[in-house]
């Protein structure tokens, strides 16, 4: 099934962030590969549990092995598989009154008055990724990678490329990077037209989607002590951008009660793009990472992100990392909560709170140790995330609610393409999203032999 992030957030965010970081990955060499010797191997496994309150839970174990070669060539493999289950929010609002609504796969399900309608669903993924790194010359190294995925109704297929280059006596690296994904959706039930009752679906249909991406990055050691790096990434998709399980509601104009609801509907193109700036300070003995991130996309989706982590060495090789982050976002375009019954319709519409006015806070700490008579590091990493929506608009942050599985509530005047849709009073629909709790938890292993 076409999952709600993270479920399905979880591939396209990690595509996406290997750019935008590998300028810090090339320049900062993690503290595995900075313990390897030549021609010798590095196995780093995890196991990250996530649930969030009352919605999806995942199970998700990774195996990572390289090996570093006397040549400086260095191959690497990566399996990851997720197992999902819980339930994700429609997109549709909650009404006063008993709702029944009809799943993907033909069930039908009655939502309790007051409720936010949710699909219950379960699915699991399969992920393969192998990268090569191989130095060119004494400053200029070359990586390629490759990536495979797949689920029930999700395949993914990729590659790519980058290049690093020293100067200004290795000073200074400067990061080129391309990827290309090929994409196929294959929704669960058949495909089924935007802005229509759903009842009619296209079945056995592969909707193709294709990314595109390219990152240039610069780093630069500014003393024994400090590392700075910035990196920009553009990325433009098309083909099926749509998500087929989301839905919006149709709302009476008087009595503003749910009246029916139509499939989502979203552009077939979207372009990206990111500057993330990166430092990384160390102290006596700790060791303080700062980034700041912006993003934009021409749905007019403006977010930024703030993260910071201190490593604190303690004795015996052990060491305790917290982590702060904020992450706010504004609407998409399209971002609606519902639309007035009776209207004509805009050109693209959605419900999904992943393109409505989110904020997250995020507190974690991860603990890291080596145990007696066992060679290699263990490392345990507890995370909390609040979730909740700010008022739609683009003005303010009112208090909404909703979280990683929830959608954004309404209020002000919504756009919705070229057609602009009566008010919504966000109170009436807000009072039933409190904010979501998600916590995560993962443990890891590194070793080197």
């Amino acid at each position: 099934m076409q999952l709600a992030a993270p479920e399905r957030g979880l591939a396209a965010r990690r595509r996406i962030a290997a750019a935008a970081c590998a300028l810090i990955a090339a320049a900062v060499p993690t503290a595995a590969h900075s313990q390897e010797a030549t021609g010798s191997w590095t196995l780093d496994t995890s196991i990250l549990l996530y649930g969030e309150q009352d919605r999806t839970e995942i199970f998700e174990p990774v195996a990572r092995i390289s090996r570093l070669f006397s040549n400086g060539h260095r191959l690497s493999g990566q399996f990851a598989y997720d197992a999902i289950t819980g339930a994700s929010p429609t997109g549709a609002l909650p009404s006063g009154q008993l709702q029944t609504t009809t799943t993907p796969s033909g069930n039908t399900v009655t939502i309790a008055a007051g409720a936010v309608p949710t699909n219950e669903f379960q699915d699991q993924r399969f992920a393969l990724d192998g990268e090569w790194e191989a130095p060119l010359a004494r400053t200029l190294k070359s990586t390629l990678g490759a990536h495979y995925s797949s689920e029930t109704d999700y395949m993914s297929l990729g590659g790519s490329a980058s290049a690093s280059y020293e100067i200004m006596d290795r000073l200074t690296t400067l990061t080129a990077g391309m990827g290309y994904n090929a994409d196929k959706v294959s929704p669960i039930g058949g495909t089924r037209t935007g802005l229509s009752d759903g009842t009619v679906a296209v079945q056995g249909l592969d909707n193709p989607k294709n990314v595109t991406s390219g990152m240039l990055g610069v780093s630069h050691i500014l003393s024994r002590r400090w590392l700075v790096g910035l990196s920009g990434t553009l990325q433009a998709e098309d083909g099926y951008l749509t998500d087929p399980y989301k839905v919006v509601s149709l709302v009476d104009s008087t009595t503003l009660e749910v009246s029916g609801q139509l499939t989502e509907k979203r552009p077939d193109k979207r372009q990206r793009a990111s500057l993330l700036f990166s430092s990384v300070y160390h102290l006596n003995e700790d060791v303080f990472y700062f980034s700041l991130r912006g993003y934009s996309d021409d749905w007019n989706v403006r977010s930024g992100t703030l993260d910071l982590r201190l490593r604190h060495e303690l004795a015996n090789g052990k060491y305790l990392q917290p982590h702060v982050r904020y992450y706010s976002q504004s609407q998409a375009d399209f971002y609606v909560p519902g639309l007035i019954a009776g209207q004509a319709l805009p050109a693209y519409a959605s419900a999904d709170y992943r393109i409505g006015p989110l904020r997250t806070g995020t507190l974690g700490l991860t603990y890291g140790f080596h145990v007696k008579g066992m060679p290699g590091t263990v490392s345990l990493r507890a995370e909390y995330l609040r979730q909740w929506l700010a008022t739609p608009g683009g003005e303010g942050e009112g208090e909404g609610g909703g979280g990683d599985d929830d959608r954004a509530a309404g209020g002000g005047e919504v756009r919705a393409g070229p057609v602009t849709t009566a008010t919504i009073d966000p109170a009436s629909i807000q009072s039933n999203m409190p904010p979501l709790n998600i916590g995560s938890f993962l443990i890891g292993y590194t070793v080197n032999f």
